[in-house]
């Protein structure tokens, strides 16, 4: 691929993780700060579905509260996705109140999260309609200064353009569709109405993504002959195309390439189909909210016994919990570092891990979390260094973001909003849960 590795393979097989998920404008003062000191134990609200705003210890300083709006899926079955990110997210904002705030036009202000969930009642899966929803909810409220989220890159598209107008900044940790930042794609102007940057993210893109997905397919596990599916959204088919260049670039050879559109729920026939070709990888571009678990048992059903490979949409419980047994060996990448192997994430670890020891992964971050509880320290950093409750200051002092030295590693934002430190990890099924086995860095 046409990326340079800085790092190299920086190859783990004995740190394993249980997974259970799956811009510079001018004009502002650089954002360069640290990592805050270690949490408070302060208690969460458990949050799902509805607005619920949670504060942290000591809320209401002379100035009042600020919020920090975040938009992440938890209801149906995306909790693992959601919740341990927005746990990372709440953490920042813990220890930031217990270290007194942010102060903005020489009042002190406590930090308040105003969340809100992107799947709408009733429903399973992340919903783009909703999330232009609650972005309407988030630009109403004069006292957000800039979000975290979303997770999925479709519900991005759908409030990109209204923040952008709203003057309301916003980092994704999660996002990887290529679009979302390019400026060569036409229709960025329809997500950047005022031309000016106010979508971030902390993680790499689908154009690194989906090549490392397909180099360790080809490289390191020999495998010559693909069958691609997508979900039929931005992210699916954004990684299934970038994965199906670089593996034929490579030399090897697609058999085929159907999307299967969210709400299917019979695979028999489509894995029937893909058997007769007789491929020794299964790629699929797509989250395990659409179907993707039904999907491994119906290629086991099929006789086909051979891996499938995927990328961050599947690296949570829900796959690995309705595929069972069928997706023991699959392979998955995820577009973060793996901050166990990091040693400036260590107080971050063990602060996530005392204040959610009691949650359903016992306090283990997962493959998000780091990045949200990053996202959310960036603009925490940028509001200080605004010094004023103000949403374009803010938003210049985001985009002004560099050498930012945080849980991972040390970032910078380029002038289309991108990390400038860009992480690929690799993970495998192993004894039925996700488990980290290689890392990659890549310079541009």
């Amino acid at each position: 691929m046409n990326k340079s590795r800085t790092s190299g393979l920086l190859v783990s097989l004995g740190v394993t993780t249980s997974m259970l998920l799956s811009a510079c404008d001018s004009g502002s003062a650089a954002v360069n700060t640290a990592i805050p000191a270690a949490a408070t134990e302060v208690a969460t609200a458990v949050m799902g579905g509805a607005m619920t705003p949670t504060t942290g210890a000591g809320a209401g300083g002379s100035g009042g509260t600020v919020k920090i709006a975040v938009d992440l899926p938890v209801g149906g079955a995306e909790g693992a996705n959601g919740i341990p990110t927005r746990q990372g997210i709440q953490l920042a904002i813990d220890q930031a109140n217990a270290a007194g705030g942010v102060t903005l036009d020489g009042k002190s202000y406590q930090i308040q999260m105003y969340y809100l969930d992107d799947v709408p009642p009733g429903e399973q899966a992340h919903n783009p309609a909703q999330g232009s929803k609650n972005a309407d909810s988030f630009i109403a409220d004069p006292d957000v200064m800039a979000m975290v989220g979303p997770f999925n890159s479709n519900v991005a598209r759908s409030m990109m353009a209204k923040l952008n107008t709203a003057g309301l900044a916003s980092i994704s940790p999660s996002n990887t569709a290529i679009d979302l930042t390019n400026p060569a794609d036409p229709k960025i102007k329809d997500l950047r109405p005022t031309d000016k940057i106010t979508y971030f993210r902390v993680c790499t893109t689908d154009a690194i993504q989906g090549p490392v997905a397909a180099d360790y397919a080809y490289d390191k596990l020999g495998k010559k002959a693909v069958y691609i599916l997508d979900d039929t959204e931005v992210y699916g088919k954004g990684i299934a195309d970038q994965f199906e260049k670089e593996f034929t670039a490579k030399g090897g050879t697609k058999l085929g390439r159907d999307g299967v559109p969210k709400g299917t729920t019979d695979f028999s026939s489509i894995m029937s189909k893909v058997a007769a070709t007789k491929p020794d990888v299964l790629f699929y571009g797509g989250t395990q909210s659409n179907g993707i678990p039904l999907a491994r048992k119906a290629m086991a059903s099929a006789g086909m016994k051979i891996p499938l490979v995927g990328g961050d949409g599947i690296v949570e419980s829900g796959y690995t919990k309705a595929a069972g047994a069928d997706a023991e060996g699959d392979y998955g990448t995820v577009a973060a570092v793996n901050a166990n192997l990091l040693t400036e994430a260590k107080s971050f670890i063990d602060a996530y891990t005392a204040k959610n020891k009691s949650d359903q992964w016992q306090g283990v971050p997962q493959a998000y979390s780091a990045n949200g509880y990053e996202a959310a320290n960036i603009i925490i950093a940028a509001m200080k260094a605004a010094g004023k409750k103000d949403r374009e200051a803010v938003r210049a002092a985001i985009a002004a973001t560099k050498d930012f030295k945080g849980v991972l590693g040390t970032s910078s934002f380029d002038a289309q909003g991108d990390t400038t430190n860009r992480w690929i990890s690799i993970y495998q099924v192993k004894g039925g849960a996700w488990t980290y086995i290689d890392q990659q860095k890549f310079e541009k």
